[in-house]
């Protein structure tokens, strides 16, 4: 079970720090962390391949710090893009906040990896006289980092090149065509003269079908993935109304069907 830090609450910042921690920095990473855990990172901006950050030191003008990591090249996502479009839980859970488990499952089958193997695919560099690499500003930069990633997933995906919008604009766009069904047997009809009598009774073939109710694997789904209403004439109070309303119809579903709702909430909760 991975060990939460100081630095790293969810898995994937944790992953984040695990990675830096592999890679012999371990006296650095320490005074780093040293660093970081008493706010001497006063500036953060993460671009596509790149980190700027300002470390205040010993000086009075804080260093410049610069961490860049090669984006995955255009082609490398679009078969990341892909991969993760097969599954509509992938899309849901990004939307959610949320990181996918296996997430890296789908990176190595796309020939790539969402985090540094060496550290040698890092470009550091500070403003400070120590020429040890990393210096303890860089690696206070480090741990900042696993941060920010913990606050925003999408800014791990911003690194390797690729923003929130254009991800999600890409995992909502034109799902590939499948491939044209079978055409359905043609069946005889009967004249309706002849059925008049029995036209509103269901038969014994509809005892054949069915139908299975189970609770959704991310709650509110839907909504999620289609992200915040393009409604600016309405009052904030109608998002959670919707997303209440959602509950409330899954909920009753879920009751009329006899499924437990797998903790479903109150509309007052």
């Amino acid at each position: 079970m991975s060990r939460k830090t100081e630095f790293a609450q969810s898995w994937w910042a944790q992953r984040w720090i695990r990675v830096l921690e592999r890679f012999g920095w371990s006296a650095r990473l320490n005074r780093g962390r040293s660093y970081a855990r008493h706010g001497n990172v006063i500036d953060i901006d993460i671009q596509p391949g790149l980190v700027r950050a300002k470390v205040q030191g010993s000086r009075k003008q804080p260093y410049r710090v610069e961490i860049g990591l090669k984006p995955i090249a255009r082609s490398d996502w679009s078969k990341v893009i892909g991969l993760l479009r097969r599954k509509a839980i992938y899309a849901a859970r990004l939307l959610s906040g949320e990181m996918p488990r296996d997430i890296e499952e789908i990176f190595s089958a796309a020939d790539v990896s969402l985090f540094p193997k060496s550290g040698e695919e890092l470009i550091m560099s500070c403003t400070c006289p120590d020429w040890a690499s990393p210096c303890k500003h860089v690696a206070a930069v480090y741990y900042v980092l696993g941060s920010e990633f913990d606050r925003d997933p999408f800014l791990l995906f911003q690194l390797r090149g690729k923003t929130r919008e254009q991800l999600m604009a890409a995992l909502r766009g034109q799902r590939p065509e499948r491939p044209p069904s079978a055409r359905a047997p043609k069946v005889a009809s009967e004249p309706l003269e002849e059925h008049i009598g029995d036209f509103w009774e269901a038969g014994d073939d509809l005892d054949e079908i069915g139908i299975q109710i189970s609770p959704p694997g991310v709650p509110q789904a839907i909504l999620k993935r289609l992200g915040p209403l393009p409604l600016h004439d309405l009052p904030e109070e109608f998002h959670g109304d919707l997303a209440r309303m959602y509950e409330v119809v899954s909920r009753d579903a879920l009751a009329f069907a006899h499924v437990p709702s797998a903790g479903a909430r109150s509309p007052d909760a």
